[in-house]
C-alpha cells in the first residue's frame, strides 16, 4: 500500500489511505490478466494496457509509481522503448520488464505450448516483494530528491 508522503502514519485511516498505482503493460492477455488479478490481490491499483500505444497514453493522463511492460508487443524492443518514455516523466515512475514463461524446447514442446502461461505458485510472493521493493526504492528517490532542494 502507498501512504503519501505528507501523511504521518498516526493519520491513515482506510477513507485517506491511497493504493499505488501500476501500470500494467502486455500485448496477450492471460499473462495481462493473471499478473493484473495478482497485483490487485497484492493491494495494488492496476491500470493496463494492451499496446505500447494505449500505455504511452495512459502515461500521458494519469501518473504512476511503478510501470511492468512486456518486451516485445507489436514490435522488437517496443517494452524497452515504453519504459525509456516513463522515465522521463516528471514523476519518475519505477520500471521493470515482465515476460510470460514459455516452456524449454524439447522434444514435447508443441505450438500450442506458446500460448500457455505459468507463474508457479511460490513466485507469487516473490512477484510481489519485487514490485513492493521497486516502489520503496522509488519513494527513497524521491525523499532524497526532496532532502537536497532548498526550500
Amino acid at each position: 500500500m502507498f501512504v503519501p508522503a505528507t501523511q504521518s502514519r498516526r493519520s491513515i485511516t482506510p477513507e485517506n489511505l491511497e493504493l499505488a498505482r501500476v501500470l500494467l503493460v502486455h500485448d496477450e492477455l492471460a499473462p495481462r490478466l493473471i499478473l493484473q488479478t495478482l497485483l490487485q490481490a497484492g493491494g495494488y491499483s492496476v491500470d493496463v494496457a494492451a499496446s505500447a500505444a494505449e500505455a504511452y497514453a495512459k502515461l500521458d493522463e494519469n501518473r504512476y509509481e511503478l510501470v511492468l511492460s512486456d518486451l516485445e508487443m507489436e514490435e522488437p524492443e517496443a517494452g524497452r522503448k515504453l519504459l525509456s518514455y516513463a522515465r522521463f516523466k516528471d514523476y519518475k515512475p519505477a520500471t521493470a520488464l515482465v515476460n510470460a514463461w514459455r516452456p524449454p524446447e524439447s522434444s514435447h514442446y508443441t505450438a500450442e505450448d506458446e500460448q500457455q502461461v505459468s507463474i508457479e505458485t511460490e513466485d507469487v510472493l516473490s512477484l510481489l516483494g519485487k514490485v513492493a521493493e521497486l516502489i520503496g526504492m522509488r519513494a527513497s528517490r524521491r525523499a532524497e530528491r526532496a532532502v537536497r532542494q532548498p526550500l
